[in-house]
């Protein structure tokens, strides 16, 4: 976990700016300069610009693609409804300009894609349109190019108090505080979501996650989502108690899968390809409040065409976490699953390696000798079908195989 507190000033003076170069010139895709792009409504493509907080209930039709010229806040009481098939472009910019989607404390988002209609998060230079898969003129390796999606809810998170700022919002705005007391709390849904190129520098090497959960409580229904390019993690919980179910995370630049004060939900059928950091970075409570979750039925490749993941399972010492039924192949020689011998609310079943020829299972874990639920093993566990047709990894022939 990044602590981005530091950009307050920065991103207030921003703000400031911002509202002093309102004018009503217009946009080109050829504009190198998007940090200063004024508020407006379309853009020289046609897309509609968003540069404000939604504040009442709203609705993006698949018929138009939604460009995001600010960091823009679905505030508390509103709904933003998602069409499936629709489209939504990030402008570029780092620091205070980084763009993305806050779906704050009391705000809602119903983006409800479909298999054969996915919704796709991406960027403004991302030449794709509704009805594709694919990007017809990125690679998957392209990341950075615009924030991310960050959902905070009020559901208990472990921290100093019982409610704190997300990264990247500064703490003046209220629009970015989350947890609380409400376990069932709703902040909609998303199904069949797919999140490309995020993971905008916000400053001094931190980063936006590809999907954020803040808070997020179990009545929010997640499910069918891909991140794709993110250089940043793919999917960080910050506490929560949110379940998520049939992740694809390919070509993340930091961590896959990233866990912090004491998420207490479930993760279901997942694959996890090539992150450049930690394939698993599962961090333990940060206060007095505990909270153990559930990590299952996923299949991870953790090399491949020169990515090499950084290691397989990164743990600390006071980390609460179940494992279970989770391949890990294409493992080369360094990686390995840190920290199980000295903590025991962290547990394995039916965790299987594809080790290299020559080694023992005991190779591949840090600390210790493999525990009892860590094998040797070549055959996946995820569910593959769940992520046929409607992922860009999949498309791309990512899971063969697997």
């Amino acid at each position: 976990m990044k602590n981005f507190r530091f950009a307050t000033k920065v991103l207030m003076g921003a703000v400031v700016a911002c509202a002093l170069s309102v004018s009503l010139t217009s946009c080109s895709d050829d504009d190198d300069s998007e940090d200063e792009l004024p508020i407006q409504n379309n853009d020289n493509n046609g897309n509609v610009v968003v540069s404000s907080n939604i504040t009442t209930n709203t609705t993006w039709t698949k018929d138009k693609v939604y460009e995001l010229g600010a960091r823009v806040v679905v505030e508390n009481g509103a709904t933003l409804t998602i069409e499936p098939g629709t489209v939504i472009k990030g402008q570029s910019g780092t620091g205070a300009s980084a763009r993305a989607l806050i779906i704050a404390r009391g705000g809602k988002i119903m983006a409800e894609g479909t298999a054969s209609e996915p919704i796709i998060f991406t960027t403004k230079r991302d030449d794709i349109t509704s009805g594709q898969i694919s990007s017809p003129n990125l690679t998957a390796e392209q990341n950075g190019q615009w924030g991310g999606l960050i959902i905070l809810g009020r559901a208990p998170i472990s921290a100093s108090a019982n409610e704190v700022q997300i990264e990247g919002i500064p703490t003046s705005d209220p629009n970015g505080l989350y947890g609380g007391n409400d376990p069932a709390d709703n902040s909609g849904v998303l199904k069949y979501v797919s999140i490309r190129h995020g993971g905008a520098d916000i400053g001094q090497g931190n980063e936006i996650n590809g999907l954020t959960l803040g808070g997020v409580g179990s009545g929010t229904v997640i499910e069918n989502i891909e991140v794709v390019g993110n250089q940043d993690d793919g999917v960080e919980w910050f506490g929560g108690t949110v379940n998520v179910t049939n992740v694809i995370v390919w070509n993340a630049g930091d961590d896959a899968i990233d866990t912090d004060q004491a998420w207490s939900g479930t993760l279901d059928n997942f694959v996890v390809i090539t992150p450049a950091g930690h394939c698993f970075e599962l961090d333990g409570p940060e206060g007095s409040m505990s909270g153990s979750h559930t990590i299952k039925n996923g299949t991870v490749v953790a090399s491949r065409n020169g990515r090499v993941s950084e290691d397989l399972i990164n743990t600390d010492a006071n980390s609460e976490v179940s494992l279970e039924n989770i391949h890990i192949t294409s493992i080369v020689s360094g990686q390995t699953i840190n920290r199980t011998v000295d903590n025991p609310n962290v547990s394995f079943t039916d965790i299987t390696l594809d080790i290299l020829s020559g080694t023992n299972i005991d190779d591949y874990v840090a600390d210790g000798p493999a525990p009892a639920g860590i094998t040797a093993g070549t055959t996946g566990k995820a569910n593959i079908s769940a992520f046929s047709n409607w992922s860009w990894t999949a498309v791309a022939g990512e899971t063969n195989g697997l």
